[in-house]
């Protein structure tokens, strides 16, 4: 039987492709799956708003942290500080991370809460209508779900191309 030896670069890079499909896969799928609640039942939306509020503190900024500690580790394992791929992830890690911060996390709580409101304002489910408020929110925050996936979809493509 042939033993290989596994190198710690080797599990740091494991870690850095685990976290990033593990927090930023939700950031790519969490606006497909709120327009797909929306269409199969309205009811559900504040529901999977909060799940998605809960796991940007408890995946997201976690997760992101641990994307930037083993690339870190990798970046200077590799002597890679002045590649372009890494500055460039370095900026990327600051803009998702403010962003799911100070912007994502409060405007989902704000949807949940107009969404909330309207349901209760509401008949049945198949006759729920979205307030005014409550599109203009989402709106904005489909804006910034656009961009925090562009981000991730341009940082993959130069991580991998280096």
């Amino acid at each position: 039987m042939l033993i290989t030896a596994v190198y710690f670069w080797q599990v740091a890079l494991a870690v850095h492709v685990v976290f990033v499909v593990a927090a930023f896969g939700l950031l790519l799928v969490h606006p497909f799956i709120v327009m797909a609640a929306e269409r199969l039942d309205r009811r559900a939306v504040p529901g999977i708003l909060r799940v998605r509020r809960l796991l940007g503190r408890s995946l997201v900024n976690p997760g992101l942290a641990m994307v930037v500690i083993a690339g870190v580790y990798l970046a200077a394992y590799e002597h890679q500080w002045s590649r372009f791929y890494v500055q460039w992830g370095i900026a990327a890690a600051l803009v998702i991370g403010g962003l799911e911060g100070a912007v994502v996390i409060r405007q989902i709580g704000r949807l949940a809460d107009l969404a909330e409101r309207d349901l209760a304002a509401s008949g049945p489910a198949r006759e729920v209508t979205w307030s005014a408020e409550y599109l203009a929110a989402r709106g904005r925050a489909d804006q910034v779900n656009a961009l925090l996936g562009v981000i991730v979809v341009v940082t993959t493509f130069l991580m991998v191309v280096k």
